[in-house]
């Protein structure tokens, strides 16, 4: 299984995003800002995230995004899928023709390995992350330091 940066990037993002005041709406270059991430990555992730039901937007002046649903609703796997990523650990995609279109012999292993990242991650909504106290000092951490460096443009210093 790999996991790449296009799902690792979309789940922090919607951490990001749950971690805000839910009557505001959050730009993609606040996120981008807080979690060094290119807006424009972030532009074809929630994308994705909006069809699959996970944000919503608000166009105008004070637009952004906001998530669609509750943070107790929304787990991580869906997250994942939501961008076209996946735990499988096998190399065939489950269909068992690892092997020169036979099975290997660590299919089952690969494939039970396979069901237990994915069991794991559906258990684990961005409600539970937002609860841990990392990410709580992380999120803090984050938010003053681009309030300081808002303030030091703003003031010229």
């Amino acid at each position: 299984m790999r996991l790449t940066t296009r799902g690792r990037y979309a789940v922090t993002a919607l951490l990001d995003l749950a971690l805000q005041s839910p009557k505001e709406t959050i730009t993609l270059a606040e996120i981008a800002t807080r979690q060094t991430i290119s807006v424009a990555y972030l532009e074809q992730l929630f994308a994705k995230l909006k069809r699959n039901g996970l944000v919503s937007s608000v166009r105008g002046a004070n637009g952004g995004y906001h998530l669609a649903k509750s943070a107790d609703d929304i787990t991580v796997l869906e997250i994942i899928e939501a961008v076209n990523e996946t735990v499988d650990a096998t190399r065939c995609d489950h269909k068992g023709n690892c092997q020169n279109g036979a099975m290997c012999l660590t299919h089952d292993l690969w494939q039970g390995l396979s069901h237990h990242i994915a069991d794991y991650l559906a258990k684990i909504t961005l409600a539970d992350l937002i609860s841990q106290k990392n990410v709580q000092t992380v999120a803090l951490r984050q938010n003053s330091v681009n309030r300081d460096s808002a303030l030091l443009s703003v003031t010229g210093i």
